[in-house]
């Protein structure tokens, strides 16, 4: 599976507001942690920094969106769309892309 046939899917994953949130907050605290870790060569820094970000999305996914997190079946691709995601969410645009998938989404759900 592409990035680009795996984005309809990751997000039909992520349509409560809530559980976006929490993988911005997540991931951006898993960033800065990892920025640190890198300038410190602090393992430990790094393993909280990927704990954090993940347990920030997980959480959206348990008690938010009610859905298990695509990261378990696909990580690789799931890290790839949430970096998307994020960017996405950072510049205002993830609404807009959710509108324009709708027609797909819908299909997603339901399957």
């Amino acid at each position: 599976m592409t990035p680009a046939e795996f984005w309809p899917y990751y997000v039909s994953q992520h349509l409560n507001p809530i559980n976006r949130r929490l993988h911005a907050v997540g991931t951006t605290i898993g960033l800065v942690l990892g920025i640190v870790a890198l300038v410190t060569s602090n393992p430990s820094v790094a393993v909280l920094a990927v704990a954090v970000a993940y347990g920030f999305a997980w959480a959206g996914h348990f008690f938010y969106e009610k859905n298990r997190p695509a990261t378990f079946t696909y990580p690789l691709l799931s890290l790839q769309a949430d970096f998307r995601m994020y960017w996405l969410t950072l510049r205002g645009e993830m609404d807009t892309e959710i509108l324009l998938l709708m027609k797909e989404l819908k299909r997603l759900r339901q399957a």
